[in-house]
């Protein structure tokens, strides 16, 4: 019995898996609020308990770098040891990866039904890139030997952000002086689009409802800006939205571009499936994610997929379980 996890800011999933036929087979998934806990062992001792399955090989997926078995998570207070996992699950050995590198792993577990194109570019044999906003922003690269395919793991989502336009210079210069550094994360998050949001706000581009103010502060304020946006109820929050998918397809399009993704580009984490007609239904995405001058005509063959399974990364954990125990 595999343990796997996709240990996030916001969620720990943790699901047992039993292999058959070459198929990852969920027997038990629980979902714990990250913040409730001080550790990732404890979140495991606890999954294990309850379950009453001891597991024969562990994997985590876990947002942030992973170094010699060790990880300080970078939206947690935690300091992630595999070490630790093993001795207090009682097995041999626990292993860690990042997260966007387990949702890697995961894409070739996926079918069909679990990815929607933004384009309808050929496929084309070759590297791939994976890029996921939630409640951070990660990056991973797929390399193509010629022959099969290889996982890497990057921290792309802390590298600089680079407006594109007038405006977007304005909000790195609202968020410079909010945080010094400004990393392509301030942007592309959960965070993010608040910030984006605020600053359309602050620099008096249009006025918040007060109703919307009001669920920003009883609920997830990234969730309530995309619900307004999606459905039409407030202009200022459809601005940000757009803002937000704009500089997301320039960030997906940089890093085709450096990986050489012509394999294709997979967008994944918790914020695009639910801003899915906003990506899907509209240009603004793809014209980003093309707009690079001279490589435009290699961009617009990059086939472009958002992934709506939301388990991605735990079977690509439990993929990477099973392939690296024997």
């Amino acid at each position: 019995m595999i343990l796997a996890g996709d240990i996030g800011g916001t969620h720990a999933r943790l699901a047992l898996f039993g292999v058959s036929g070459g198929q990852y087979v969920p027997v038990s998934l629980t979902v714990f609020p990250s913040h409730d806990y001080p550790s990732l062992d404890a979140i495991a001792r606890r999954f294990v308990e309850t379950t009453k399955i001891n597991p024969e090989t562990v994997c985590f997926g876990i947002a942030g770098p992973v170094v010699n078995g060790r990880v300080e998570a970078t939206n947690l207070p935690w300091i992630v040891d595999a070490r630790s996992l093993a001795n207090e699950l009682r097995i041999p050995n626990a292993m860690l990866i990042n997260d966007l590198e387990a949702n890697a792993w995961g894409i070739p577990a996926l079918t069909a039904k679990d990815l929607v194109p933004l384009n309808h570019a050929g496929i084309l044999s070759g590297n791939q890139a994976v890029i996921s906003a939630g409640t951070g922003l990660g990056e991973a690269g797929i390399y193509w030997d010629g022959l099969k395919f290889h996982v890497f793991a990057c921290e792309g989502g802390h590298s600089d952000f680079a407006p594109g336009n007038e405006l977007e210079v304005e909000l790195l210069q609202y968020l410079a002086k909010k945080f010094g550094h400004v990393s392509n994360e301030r942007v592309l998050s959960g965070p993010g689009l608040v910030n984006i949001f605020d600053f359309l706000r602050d620099s008096k581009r249009g006025a918040a409802p007060e109703w919307l103010l009001e669920e920003m502060q009883k609920s997830d304020p990234a969730a309530a800006i995309s619900r307004a946006a999606t459905e039409g109820k407030c202009k200022l929050a459809g601005e940000a939205l757009h803002i937000f998918a704009s500089i997301y397809g320039a960030e997906a399009g940089n890093l085709a571009l450096k990986l050489l993704a012509i394999g294709g580009v997979f967008v994944g984490g918790g914020i695009a499936p639910r801003i899915i007609s906003q990506l899907a239904k509209t240009p603004t995405f793809m014209q980003a994610f093309v707009a690079k001058g001279r490589m435009q005509p290699l961009m617009e063959k990059i086939p472009v997929k958002v992934i709506v399974n939301d388990e991605t990364a735990l079977l690509g954990a439990a993929r990477y379980a099973a392939l690296n125990s024997r």
